[in-house]
Order: structure tokens, then sequence, then C-alpha cells
């Protein structure tokens, strides 16, 4: 079953700033991409780290995990219950054989996700 997400504790950030530095940071070293942050995936094909960036978003604001195995389980929990790749049982083929851009450039995304939090605490204590 999955998860639902609990509200945020801080106050939502710019979506865009976000996507911007999953693109500067994961995106550039990501496989399906072109080496400059843009997406060569098939067209039929949504980049999972774009749609789903709202709900990790959440998961790494409100975790705040000392660990990556509790965000990976979050993840898990949450976001890829309801992902159609993954089976009912809960096995998924993509993640079992690396393919998932999810699970391969999660700690990264998590990291990204953090250095963005951090930047945003210190211009908002900066300008108090």
């Amino acid at each position: 079953m999955a998860r639902k997400l609990r509200s945020e504790k801080r106050p939502r950030q710019d979506a865009h700033a976000y996507w911007q530095a999953v693109r500067e940071k994961v995106c550039r070293v990501c496989l399906d991409g072109d080496g400059h942050g843009n997406c060569r995936l098939d067209a039929e094909f949504d980049c999972p780290l774009q749609t789903q960036l709202p709900r990790i978003v959440q998961i790494v604001g409100n975790l705040q995990a000392d660990s990556m195995e509790r965000y990976l389980r979050e993840l898990h929990m949450i976001v890829c219950t309801e992902c159609t790749f993954q089976s009912a049982s809960g096995h998924c083929q993509l993640r079992e054989d690396e393919e998932c851009a999810l699970e391969r450039y999660f700690p990264l995304v998590v990291e990204t996700i953090e250095a963005v939090h951090h930047a945003s605490r210190r211009s908002r204590s900066r300008s108090s």
C-alpha cells in the first residue's frame, strides 16, 4: 500500500529551482542525457526524475534522514508503489536491471535537493 506524504515542514520552494539544480547536477551525468543536461529519452517515456521531483522534494524535506537507505525505503513506498513498471508484488525489472533513473541517480538527487534546501536557508537567514 502506498504511503501518503505529510505536508512539508518547510515553506515550498520554487519547483523550478529544484529542477534546474537536478538538470545541472544529475541530468548532465545521466545515461539517457546528452551530457549537457538535456534528455534523450524516447518521446513515449517521461523522465521519472522530472515527473516525480515534487514528491521526492517532499520525501527529502520531510524525512531529513541520516542514511540513504531510509530515503530509498520512502522512495519505494511512496513513489515506486504507484509506478506502472512495478508489479503488485513489489517486483520491478527496471530497478533490478538498474535501468530506473530514479533508483540509479537517487543519491545524487537527494544531495542536490539538500543543497537547494541549504542554499535557501542561508538566503533566508541573510535577508532576515
